[in-house]
């Protein structure tokens, strides 16, 4: 055998693990997403249903952060299997009351399906390019971090100072920031960046909640000026 074909069984040798490896975290990563969006749906659905009240901005950000960050802390356990549940089932939670809202207005039902139609859509595009291009999206990181903390802070302008203008321009850079997201987080798992499933399922289910309450409140805004 020449020198060059052991140089090359010797890449490919080492080069397989990390196939493996990757291949494992997209499918946990998919298997758990799957898991926790029909958990949080279900949750959603409860919380609508029954006409459970929203716990209100500082108890639902206090949650969310909390929950993120012991999702965190146990992401190499299974007991962060579980803290990603209660993460998911606690948005699905604060989901409901506005799903519920929305529900109770003439047009509400076609515009939470719109929502859930483009948010599917989106998503599965996105995903399959980056899943099919395996192009390196991480260096989006950056500008998507800072655009999240703007429009962040922009929503939470609109919220207190009653600007719906403003907050429709807030929802829509968020479906152009989730929709990034979605690119940059796949990608991550596809060329190896992110090997830990935990923390992807959360990466992935936070663009998707965001994107979905981004375009009900798109649609639901363009509906209600019909």
């Amino acid at each position: 055998m020449s020198t060059q074909n052991v140089q090359t069984l010797v890449v490919a040798q080492q080069g397989t693990p990390s196939l493996i490896s990757t291949h494992r975290v997209l499918r946990n990563t998919y298997g758990l997403l799957s898991l926790t969006l029909i958990f949080s749906a279900a949750t959603a659905a409860a919380s609508a249903s029954f006409g459970w009240p929203h716990p209100g901005l500082l108890l639902t950000l206090a949650g969310f952060f909390g929950l993120l960050f012991l999702t965190s802390k146990l992401r190499d356990s299974g007991w962060g299997v579980l803290s990603v549940f209660a993460l998911t089932g606690f948005m699905g939670y604060t989901l409901g009351p506005v799903i519920g809202q929305q529900l109770a207005l003439p047009n509400g039902h076609q515009v939470v399906m719109m929502a859930m139609g483009g948010t599917a859509t989106i998503f599965m595009a996105l995903s399959a390019y980056a899943l099919v291009s395996r192009r390196d999206f991480s260096f989006m990181g950056g500008y998507l971090l800072a655009g999240i903390v703007v429009a962040f802070l922009a929503g939470l302008g609109a919220l207190f100072l009653d600007l719906p203008a403003l907050s429709l321009t807030v929802s829509a850079a968020f479906v152009l920031l989730m929709g990034g997201l979605i690119l940059f987080e796949t990608s991550r798992i596809v060329t190896g960046g992110e090997t830990n499933y935990v923390t992807a399922t959360v990466g992935l289910y936070v663009s998707i909640f965001n994107l979905f309450t981004s375009l009900l409140s798109l649609f639901g805004f363009g509906s209600s000026n019909e």
